[in-house]
């Protein structure tokens, strides 16, 4: 099976989901929830500010990472959204994650990396690393369908 194909990680409790399987209790693990940098930036803290205090908040550097690309500054997004990437990877490794199965957009904790990861794929696309927006848009659309939809 390879790295990203959606199989599920079943049955770790305390975590946010719902089972594709119908088994009830079954759960996909979701990034731990740590509210205050999503508090901060939704207060008006400057991204770059939130990201020097809690540098492991994935969401901190995908704002940054929008906020590059919406300046056309687009290396320096690719930057941010890598780093806000594998922030999130940690963070879900940390939790049981084996780097497949579904990390759903429903808990907001796992927004931060899902943002990132559609920043990596968007950026990588318009500095055409082909094969990396191929793998990062595939990697969304498996980890979290309706994220792949929303974030367009």
């Amino acid at each position: 099976m390879g790295e990203f194909e959606d199989e599920a990680l079943w049955g770790r409790s305390g975590v946010w989901g719902g089972s594709p399987s119908g088994v009830e209790g079954a759960e996909p693990l979701g990034d731990p929830d740590d509210p205050e940098p999503r508090e901060l930036l939704a207060g008006g803290t400057a991204p770059a500010d939130v990201a020097a205090k809690y540098p492991t908040s994935s969401l901190a550097w995908a704002q940054l990472a929008d906020d590059a690309f919406e300046r056309g500054s687009v290396v320096e997004s690719y930057a941010y959204a890598r780093t806000g990437y594998h922030r999130g990877l940690d963070a879900l490794r940390r939790n049981g994650w084996k780097g497949h199965g579904p990390v759903p957009w429903e808990h907001e904790p796992n927004r931060g990396f899902l943002r990132a990861l559609h920043a990596l794929a968007r950026a990588a696309g318009a500095i055409g690393e082909q094969e990396e927006y191929e793998r990062c848009s595939q990697f969304l659309k498996d980890s979290s369908p309706a994220a792949a939809q929303t974030l367009g």
